[in-house]
């Protein structure tokens, strides 16, 4: 038996349309645009003490800070998706270049915490444009034999941002102020807008369909309110009125834009797209994954600094090799040759497996060194390179070509939730853990800063060391278990799908 691949019988037996012949040069710089966005996302973490010193930043500014960009982000990805649909995708994805250039260039020059949140609001909403627009033209522009490597590679970009971000702030914040951080943006964004506007090709829906503007609301104050909530629990408390509130009102309002897309007349989300296998599997993997990185994440600088010791500097060069092995290996094109041969649930399932199977060996092997580590982050890069593009592949290619957009705003949702799921919830796991355990003389202490102030004697703060070492430790197992049975998971509804959609 041969193994099963992504394309469906019709699909193969098509003549293949003529390829564009600058698809590699558009795929250049749509990566550029997504770089921009990615590293921004993670530039501002090395610059907190600096904002805290110069701008006399409190805690509650610094989380808004960070926090306004995703936030609003989140909130949007649906409705820039399908306005990318609508009214052309080259458009929005200049437009949201230039939204995030201004937005960068108020940044860069805020002279109060006020202004410097609202900047990375307006980033945001840029931001959001440019996450949809990027996938949405790649699938446009490949076809789908090249598709999974063109996806990979934007994969590798995305890793890219991720590594780069705490090298280049802090290489930046070592020779300038803090507000170089983001004025870096500005060429980046400039050579995007311009290369974008000379050879991205336009491309929309045909239909011309009228826009769902009731949905966009809905869907923007739904995914605001979830946003919100999972952002807020793990400071103020799951049980915290703030918490409750948001969580409540996103749920119900999602709820009533599920009910509305169902009756609209051009509905933004076509609802049909949920009874399809193919995408439900996808879109659980990749919920599961992003669950399993965006904690990982929030642990492995967790470990790094507080537990092993390392500066923020340090430990963005300790979490690099994993991003470095997810470039190498998508830009080598090894995912997407082996995609075709084992088929989307494999791919997926032996992916998240090595997801797993990193964080186990982080838990296990890195608690008193980075050796142990270095081998865990090796594991983690390789599962992500495997399972992102299968995942990303099988949500874009169970939709529609003309409804692009929405599958790319609808996947960036999916790994906005699952992220901030994955901090909440092993967040929380560590927050338990380290409570439990941590003596009693530093009892109700909140964080391990605020126990070890309370700390006496060096045996204390030995204990309290430890008592959080080990929360990180059960942390990582559980978002290990979890990634792995969201890989099983995944991969079982993909091989449903698969079969019933093979022709007897």
């Amino acid at each position: 038996m041969s193994a099963p691949t992504t394309e469906s019988p019709s699909s193969a037996a098509a003549p293949r349309p003529e390829r564009n012949p600058t698809r590699w040069v558009v795929l250049a710089v749509i990566c550029l645009a997504q770089l921009t966005v990615l590293l921004d996302n993670t530039v501002l973490t090395v610059a907190i003490p600096s904002l805290t010193e110069e701008m006399g930043a409190a805690t509650s500014d610094i989380q808004w800070m960070i926090n306004a960009y995703s936030l609003v982000q989140a909130g949007l990805l649906l409705t820039a998706g399908s306005a990318a649909d609508r009214y052309g995708r080259k458009k929005l994805l200049a437009a949201g270049l230039a939204l995030f250039g201004i937005g960068s260039l108020a940044a860069g020059l805020s002279e109060t915490t006020g202004q410097l949140i609202a900047a990375r609001a307006g980033m945001g909403v840029g931001g959001a444009l440019l996450m949809t627009t990027t996938l949405a033209v790649i699938v446009q522009v490949f076809d789908d034999e090249e598709r999974t490597k063109a996806i990979g590679l934007w994969g590798a970009v995305s890793s890219l941002g991720f590594a780069a971000g705490p090298l280049i702030g802090g290489a930046l914040l070592n020779h300038f102020w803090w507000g170089s951080i983001f004025l870096i943006n500005l060429p980046v964004a400039v050579l995007g807008l311009l290369a974008v506007l000379k050879w991205v090709p336009e491309s929309k829906n045909p239909a011309g369909e009228r826009p769902d503007l009731l949905g966009a609301l809905l869907s923007t104050i739904g995914m605001t309110g979830v946003t919100f909530a999972i952002i807020s629990g793990p400071e103020h408390g799951w049980t915290s009125a703030r918490v409750l509130v948001s969580g409540a009102v996103g749920v119900v309002v999602l709820a009533a834009f599920a009910v509305w897309e169902r009756r609209a007349p051009y509905p933004m989300l076509d609802m049909q797209f949920f009874r399809n296998r193919r995408f439900v599997g996808a879109v659980s993997g990749s919920i599961l994954v992003a669950f399993g990185m965006g904690g990982s994440f929030f642990l492995l600088t967790q470990h790094l600094q507080l537990v092993l010791g390392y500066d923020p500097l340090q430990t963005g060069l300790r979490m690099s090799p994993l991003a470095l092995v997810i470039i190498v290996l998508n830009l080598t094109g090894v995912g997407a040759r082996l995609l075709p041969k084992v088929g989307t649930p494999v791919s997926i399932a032996g992916g998240m497996g090595l997801l797993a199977a990193g964080l186990a060996a982080i838990a296990v092997l890195g608690a008193d060194g980075y050796g142990g580590m270095f081998f865990g982050l090796v594991l983690m890069g390789t599962g992500i390179a495997l399972a992102m593009p299968a995942m990303a592949t099988a949500i874009m290619s169970a939709i529609p070509p003309e409804k692009a957009g929405v599958g790319a705003g609808l996947n960036g949702t999916l790994q906005e939730c699952g992220n901030g799921l994955g901090v909440a919830v092993l967040g929380a796991v560590l927050n338990s853990r380290f409570a439990a355990l941590v003596p009693a003389v530093a009892a109700g202490a909140g964080s391990l800063p605020a126990a070890l102030a309370g700390a006496r004697t060096d045996g204390d703060r030995a204990a309290i060391a430890d008592a959080f070492a080990t929360g990180v430790h059960t942390s990582q197992l559980v978002g290990a278990a979890a990634v792995l049975a969201g890989g099983l998971i995944a991969a079982l509804l993909l091989r449903r799908a698969e079969r019933s959609e093979t022709p007897q």
